[in-house]
């Protein structure tokens, strides 16, 4: 090979790596491509207890999109009291049809919000530590979750600038963007009282596991440190938020002053009406196709 080719060969392959795909653009991977395409590692322990453990989706193509070799980390719903990673897998279906990596994370149920929350840094300390072994781009990380999970993923996402949060995110990460389907943002004082108040028995045992070994309902003081509002600043990353207005779970007047907030040049707000807690299937398919154009214009 003379030097011309060689020095146009280098420069070609430093032009097309540098450029990012756009991920609205892949068309979506049959279950036979998504078999062929990822690695995947089954209960992986990041902690000690039987909770915390998470499903690793290793993609061999995802290196090839650039800037969009986006690391997803997705976290369950459940009122921080029931469900599993397994339950919800229809919430990372659409970016293991894009190729993505993607983490699918449990959680310590029944033990409250903050230990419940606690376990996302848990886990991302433990992924920084041994990214040796899964070498995904954790520079580059996506933040989501759906009700209970998507407040968590929105509170450490919003606290990686905000040395005050008392559950410290270690060097070597970099949150890009947050996805939030129907997760508290603010009044979490109010959802606890809705929950614990309700006529179900089963909602209410959720009320009371919220902030447990709290007589009485437990002080806005104490509920703040996990309200992402409390942290949100003109230099955290992107937020996606999907909720819906006859959500009684969390209602609509939770997000009131967290939702103006936000930058309509960045941010991007959905807000179904008719929507209650969860997105039914159509709603969904609107959603992720908004999703991908956020996550191309992150």
């Amino acid at each position: 090979m003379n030097r011309t080719i060689l020095y146009f060969s280098i420069i070609s392959f430093l032009f097309f790596s540098s450029c990012s795909t756009k991920l609205s653009n892949i068309e979506d991977k049959t279950p036979e491509q998504i078999k062929e395409t990822y690695r995947i590692l089954k209960d992986v322990a990041y902690g000690p207890d039987g909770d915390q453990k998470m499903d690793v989706y290793l993609s061999d193509i995802a290196k090839s999109y650039g800037d969009s070799n986006y690391t997803i980390i997705f976290l369950h719903g459940g009122g921080y009291y029931v469900s599993d990673k397994s339950e919800e897998e229809n919430y990372i279906e659409p970016f293991l049809k894009k190729g993505l990596n993607v983490i699918n994370l449990n959680y310590r149920l029944k033990r409250g919000v903050p230990i419940a929350t606690s376990d996302l840094t848990n886990a991302l300390n433990f992924l920084i530590k041994h990214n040796i072994v899964y070498d995904m781009d954790i520079e580059n990380v996506i933040l989501t979750g759906f009700s209970s999970g998507a407040n968590i993923a929105t509170n450490v996402g919003l606290t990686q600038n905000n040395p005050e949060y008392p559950h410290p995110l270690n060097e070597g990460m970099n949150i890009t963007g947050i996805i939030n389907f129907s997760g508290p943002v603010d009044g979490l004082n109010l959802v606890e009282k809705i929950f614990t108040e309700s006529e179900i028995p089963f909602l209410g045992e959720i009320g009371k596991a919220l902030f447990p070994g709290t007589e009485g309902f437990e002080s806005k003081k104490m509920t703040s440190i996990y309200e992402p509002i409390t942290y949100f600043d003109k230099n955290d990353p992107p937020i996606f938020l999907w909720h819906g207005g006859k959500d009684f779970q969390i209602p609509p007047v939770t997000f009131d002053k967290f939702i103006p907030m936000l930058d309509e040049e960045k941010d991007v707000i959905i807000f179904s009406p008719n929507g209650k807690h969860a997105p039914n299937k159509e709603e969904m398919k609107e959603a992720y196709t908004q999703i991908f154009t956020f996550l191309d214009n992150l």
